[in-house]
């Protein structure tokens, strides 16, 4: 076998590769392709081992958008392609491609504690599941739970579940964006243009007219204290994100800890620290005692896809992780 592989986290905007050691997943050689550049995955692809002196038989590459079958079509891209194709146009002996959040999901067990930071609660229990989600362009959700020595990722579309308020203030909310939106989901709020929705629901519960803000005008306004109503907005979002994240832990025990990943709080970090969250991630009534001792971790690893993306192919190709 290969000592390395190629792994790969693929977005809209940008295409991450690098290789990836198989018996212990170090990474390697990263290098970021702007998407704009290339006509295709493959071209990407090329291009990146090209410059490898090292064979390359294996790849996992992570990419935005959902992986049903062999034919993939990015979400906010117009690359589209054929995984068997590929693989046999890169001749390769093992092409994986997975969901993106799937990837996120699968390095965590590859996390150490410099590549995370706690947000109360105690330790893990070891192999007991996991949560993580993130907060960016979309909301995304995941489970991680422990079988038989293997790390079996448990995606859906867990962003997309009712928003559910739970005070006055989250109720007035909810009446402004049921009326424009109709269903109001979870990811309606904990994005980034959810935390514009805050911001436009609290101006005009007051009924006052908004202005046309961007997420990073919301979290700038909030953070140089210019503006009440973004400070309430980009506040209420930590709350929010604290209650959803104690619902994922209620909805399978998730005593493995609760992971946060996404682009969009470490934007706010010390504000983050002083919010409400850990207080909104343990209010769940009878069951505060059985949430309390849950962790709650913010992902700092500079390339979770890729690590994930690693970690999934070792664990295919027969390492424990």
């Amino acid at each position: 076998m290969t000592k390395y592989a190629l792994v790969g986290d693929v977005g809209g905007t940008n295409a991450r590769l690098a290789l990836c050691e198989i018996d212990n997943g170090a990474l390697s050689q990263t290098r970021t392709f702007s998407t704009e550049d290339y006509d295709s995955l493959e071209a990407v692809i090329r291009t990146f081992l090209n410059e490898q002196s090292e064979q390359i038989k294996h790849a996992c590459i992570a990419i935005a958008c959902p992986i049903t079958d062999d034919w993939v079509e990015m979400t906010n891209h117009d690359w589209a392609f054929s995984t068997s194709q590929m693989k046999a146009s890169l001749g390769l002996e093992a092409l994986e491609i997975i969901n993106d959040f799937t990837a996120v999901a699968m390095a965590i067990p590859a996390l150490s504690a410099q590549d995370v930071m706690q947000f109360g609660g105690k330790a893990v229990i070891k192999d007991k599941p996991i949560a993580v989600y993130g907060a960016g362009t979309g909301l995304g959700v995941s489970h991680l739970v422990h079988v038989d020595q293997r790390w079996v990722s448990l995606p859906g579309e867990g962003g997309h579940v009712d928003f559910a308020a739970n005070s006055e203030e989250e109720d007035m909310i909810m009446d402004v964006l049921r009326a424009e939106l109709g269903h109001v989901s979870a990811e309606r709020i904990l994005s980034g243009s959810g935390l514009v929705n805050l911001y436009r629901a609290i101006v005009k519960s007051d009924d006052r007219v908004p202005e046309s803000l961007k997420p990073r005008d919301v979290s700038q306004r909030a953070l140089d204290d210019s503006c009440t109503d973004c400070k309430r907005a980009l506040a209420l979002f930590c709350v929010i994100l604290g209650r959803f994240g104690g619902n994922l832990a209620l909805n399978l025990g998730t005593f493995g800890g609760v992971y946060i990943a996404g682009g969009i709080v470490p934007r706010f970090l010390e504000f983050f620290k002083a919010s409400g969250f850990r207080a909104a991630f343990e209010d769940k009534g009878r069951f505060k005692s059985y949430v309390a001792d849950i962790p709650v971790y913010l992902i700092t690893h500079d390339n979770p896809g890729l690590l994930g993306a690693g970690g999934h192919l070792r664990q295919v190709l027969g390492r424990i992780l």
